[in-house]
C-alpha cells in the first residue's frame, strides 16, 4: 500500500520538484505549478488528469480514481486513493504522468518520456 510519505518521496525524486504546503497540505510543484497534492487524511492524492480522460479511468476502476463533487468538475485533477495501488511502480507512474503536465518546456525536453 503506497503512503503519504512514498508520495513525496518520489514526486521530490522528479526533476525540479519543490513542496509547498497550501490550504494546510502538502503540494508539490515544477516551475510553481502544482501537479500532486495530498489529501485531508492523507488515504489519497490529487494528480493532473486531462478531463477528457478522467471519466473512462474512474469507470475503469471506481475504488482506485474519483472526483470530489463540486470541488473538481472544472479542473483537469483527479483523486487517487493510496491504498489502492498497486506498489511504487504505479505510484511513479501516475506522479511522473502529472509530472509531464506541469513541467515546461524545456524540462521535459530534459527529461523525455521512456521510450520517446
Amino acid at each position: 500500500m503506497a503512503t503519504a510519505e512514498d508520495v513525496r518521496r518520489i514526486a521530490l525524486s522528479l526533476p525540479g520538484a519543490t513542496e509547498k504546503l497550501a490550504w494546510g497540505r502538502p503540494t508539490f510543484r515544477v516551475a510553481g505549478k502544482i501537479f500532486a497534492s495530498l489529501g485531508d487524511d492523507d488515504a489519497w492524492m490529487g494528480v493532473k488528469c486531462p478531463k477528457e480522460d478522467r471519466d473512462e479511468l474512474i469507470a475503469a476502476e471506481p475504488g482506485k480514481f474519483f472526483l470530489r463533487e463540486g470541488h473538481d468538475d472544472h479542473y483537469a485533477w483527479l483523486r487517487v486513493r493510496l491504498a489502492a495501488l498497486a506498489g511504487d511502480d504505479e505510484l511513479s507512474a501516475i506522479l511522473t504522468d502529472s509530472w509531464r503536465q506541469a513541467a515546461p518546456r524545456k524540462l521535459l525536453d530534459a527529461h523525455p518520456a521512456p521510450g520517446a
